[in-house]
């Protein structure tokens, strides 16, 4: 279990330190910026990469919401949950404080006016979504996000090649709701940098709790039928 749990802290930390990363220091970069399709295709490598640097020891969840996904898709035991849990997101809150640190190297920084890639609705939302609307996006993508983990990790003649529909689904996930909550679908990759945010993300940092793990429990049930009528 320490190993399962250190394999599922560095996965972790590198979701939120490559995909928080880019969009606190290169997504407006002066006149060379990745911009939000440069985002997204981060936290799509993110996933992708370490699924297969340590995805055979620990499944590569990385994210509490996958977690109680794969426990409700009848392929995760509830005892382990809990461990899990909490390497996520020591994991990410690290990382928040390493991509502090290295952000705040720049004169005149400040997590809490930027925003420090913090997920957000209403007036915090990027593109000013409300509460509704930002809870209707979490749910459904995190919902399908553990249908399409849950599909392929499930198929044994698929397993080799996992982590490539997973990251390209988790890079489409981006894609479509940035500009509506800053994209979380992972309670771990919130809470990582909210914690240094320290104001108005930490406020609303229950909803990207609440909603993606109950988006993610729905996924998991979603494909166990699927499976079982397969």
């Amino acid at each position: 279990m320490l190993r399962r749990m250190l394999a599922e802290s560095f996965g972790t930390f590198w979701l939120v330190f490559g995909g928080c990363g880019s969009a606190v220091l290169a997504a407006a970069f002066p006149s060379l910026g990745i911009g939000f399709s440069g985002v997204a295709l981060a936290f799509g490598l993110t996933v992708l990469t370490m699924a297969y640097a340590v995805g055979h020891l620990s499944g590569g969840h990385f994210n509490p919401a996958v977690t109680v996904g794969q426990w409700a898709g009848g392929l995760f035991p509830v005892k382990d949950i809990l461990p899990y849990v909490i390497a996520q997101v020591a994991g990410g809150a690290v990382a928040g404080g390493v991509l502090y640190l290295i952000a705040s190297g720049v004169p005149g920084f400040d997590a809490s006016a930027s925003g420090f890639a913090s997920n957000g609705y209403g007036d915090h939302s990027p593109g000013g979504y409300a509460l509704s609307a930002c809870v209707a996006i979490e749910f459904v993508l995190t919902a399908f996000f553990v249908v399409i983990i849950n599909g392929v990790v499930s198929r044994k003649s698929l397993a080799s090649f996992a982590p490539i529909p997973i990251g390209l689904a988790l890079t489409l996930i981006h894609l479509v709701s940035i500009p509506v909550t800053n994209t979380s679908v992972n309670p771990a990759r919130s809470t990582g940098v909210a914690i240094f945010q320290g104001g108005w993300a930490v406020d609303q940092l229950w909803m990207f709790w609440l909603v993606p793990i109950v988006g993610g429990g729905i996924g998991g049930l979603m494909s166990r039928v699927l499976r079982a009528t397969e």
